[in-house]
């Protein structure tokens, strides 16, 4: 092993391999659930790195993964950037003509595929230019009749389980991950080692995620995702236990891993939760070890943070959950970030000062974004350019820098004018900040609803909505109105069971208990399923484009839509 590898992954592999070798990796795959330890895991990522050079691959290549979260993914986390290329996580939840863009953009040299999302690939593939020399291994031992590729564990098979690792700068690009593009081509960020070496740290601090070695980590939240957050890197570093959940986990199977494993840090969409909530009413299950449930990627509902918060679990709560709730406390956590910024940003952690604060201050607190990890700065900029006051109130656009927020994206100059200035990254957020420091997301920019020259928050009227017992999900945009510019809609899925003539109206009472009448929905819409993103988030631009227009405002025009007739 060379000195001197500053900052940069390799430390964090040979600490786990040499400090903690017993300690174990657990991974549910097609094949079944596979088990072994740090050592094993060593010494296949050295095989792995064997394997990729063998086949050509050298500093500085761009490897790709269109993989879901297993052993084989983890194995490509450290082998593919220690060895100096770069490992380049592709989401194969995007569409088709965005796969083609992506890697034809990131030129991609060998990419690992899952044999379930194998004819996914070849169908962005088919009749593409930039696949032509790609290299494809497939995830598994038996390999695909989708793409000719070879299996996994012949790609690796008989290479040495020892790698003489490069030393490597710390500005050597280790990572890629593209936006999912909601409007145009995704947008390339690049991550050096530097930046998930300072990110890996960041997190490991009481005021991000931390995790120790006698933590049972498993990220619901996919590895393309941003690396899944950082976690595996960061499970690693603490030397902690992995499991990973393998293809499309069900709330069952989420379940199932947490009580046979002993899971006691878990991360995922709210979407996740929501399913493993409605899971825990119908089925008796032991989740007694889980310590912390993280959330990101879209606002935590009020009503989810009330839920795990909840020690009798409901009024419909089977006897085993309210047998866990009084036994054991989970704390679920708030978390936001972004692509560029790899992606950690804030975590809604409680300052000392309101540990004995009582508990509804306390929640408004949680329901927050939260505050800026160490190492990060933050503004907040008005239309005026004027930054504004911290007092929860005024609006503005969130502006971030620090270690490990790019700087530019990868062959996009036209967008790095757009959205840096001066080494800060515009958010695109609109934001407020409270006087503890507590960011709170009020919008998307492009999502805001201005109406009658004021602004409506549309994510405030989603979680107040998705608050209702008879609602599922819920989305809120605005709708070109004559009168007054724009006006909200509310687009919900009703419950099983829910009273559909009768919900409208009770959704508009509970608005009323804390937000204007000029807030409230013009309109509230029933639809089978709210549009999700290629990450799992609301679309608000694909309802937009199926189901929004001024004629669901047509014979609506309502004395309250704007703030002088509340």
């Amino acid at each position: 092993m060379p000195g001197g590898t500053d900052q940069t992954l390799r430390p964090f592999l040979w600490r786990a391999a040499n400090l903690y070798p017993d300690t174990e990796i657990v991974s549910r795959t097609h094949e079944g659930v596979e088990l072994y330890t740090y050592a094993e895991y060593a010494d296949r990522t050295a095989q792995l790195a064997n394997a990729l050079d063998a086949s050509g691959i050298a500093e500085g290549d761009r490897v790709g993964t269109f993989c879901w979260n297993h052993h084989r993914h983890f194995e490509t986390y450290f082998a593919v950037p220690t060895i100096g290329a770069q490992l380049h996580t592709i989401n194969p939840l995007l569409p088709d003509e965005h796969i083609r863009y992506i890697v034809e953009n990131a030129e991609d040299e060998l990419i690992f595929v899952d044999d379930s999302l194998a004819p996914k690939l070849a169908s962005a593939a088919a009749e593409a230019p930039a696949f032509e020399d790609v290299e494809f291994v497939v995830m598994s031992g038996s390999g695909t009749d989708a793409l000719e590729a070879t299996p996994y564990e012949a790609f690796i098979a008989d290479r040495e389980t020892e790698y003489d690792w490069p030393t490597l700068s710390e500005d050597q690009p280790a990572g890629m991950c593209y936006t999912s593009g909601t409007t145009g081509n995704p947008k390339g960020v690049e991550y050096t080692h530097q930046m998930l070496w300072s990110h890996t740290m960041a997190t490991l601090t009481p005021q991000g995620i931390p995790m120790a070695d006698d933590d049972v980590v498993m990220p619901v939240v996919p590895m393309f995702h941003v690396n899944a957050w950082g976690m595996p890197f960061t499970a690693t570093a603490g030397g902690a236990k992995h499991v990973y959940p393998g293809p499309s986990p069900e709330p069952a199977d989420v379940a199932g891993l947490i009580e046979d494993e002993g899971v006691t840090i878990t991360a995922g969409v709210p979407t996740v939760w929501l399913g493993l909530m409605e899971y825990m009413e119908d089925h008796d299950v032991d989740l007694s070890t889980l310590d912390s449930v993280i959330v990101g990627g879209s606002a935590a509902p009020e009503s989810m943070i009330r839920w795990f918060d909840d020690h009798d679990g409901g009024s419909a709560a089977p006897e085993s959950m309210i047998r866990w709730f009084d036994d054991h406390d989970v704390e679920l956590l708030h978390a936001w970030g972004m692509t560029e910024m790899s992606p950690i940003g804030s975590v809604s952690h409680l300052k000392g000062g309101l540990e004995e604060a009582d508990y509804e201050t306390q929640l408004a607190h949680r329901a927050k974004q939260g505050l800026m990890v160490p190492g990060i700065e933050f503004r907040v900029i008005e239309e005026d350019g004027d930054e504004i006051p911290w007092d929860g109130e005024a609006f503005g656009e969130l502006w971030v820098r620090g270690p490990w927020i790019t700087q530019e994206y990868f062959e996009r100059p036209e967008a790095n004018r757009e959205d840096f200035e001066e080494g800060w990254l515009k958010t695109g957020d609109v934001v407020t900040v409270d006087e503890e420091g507590y960011l709170q997301i009020v919008d998307r920019a492009k999502d805001v609803i201005k109406s009658g020259g004021e602004w409506i928050s549309s994510v405030e009227l989603e979680n107040a909505i998705m608050a209702h017992d008879d609602v599922t999900e819920a989305a809120v945009v605005g709708v070109p109105h004559d009168r007054w510019q724009e006006r909200p809609v509310a687009f919900v899925v009703p419950a099983a069971g829910a009273d559909e003539d009768r919900l409208p109206e009770s959704i508009r009472e509970l608005l009323r208990e804390d937000y204007p009448t000029w807030w409230l929905p013009d309109a509230i819409e029933y639809i089978e399923e709210i549009p999700k993103t290629a990450t799992g988030k609301f679309s608000k631009k694909d309802i937009r484009e199926a189901y929004s227009d001024e004629s669901l405002l047509e014979g609506r025009v309502p004395e309250e839509a704007a703030p002088d007739g509340d």
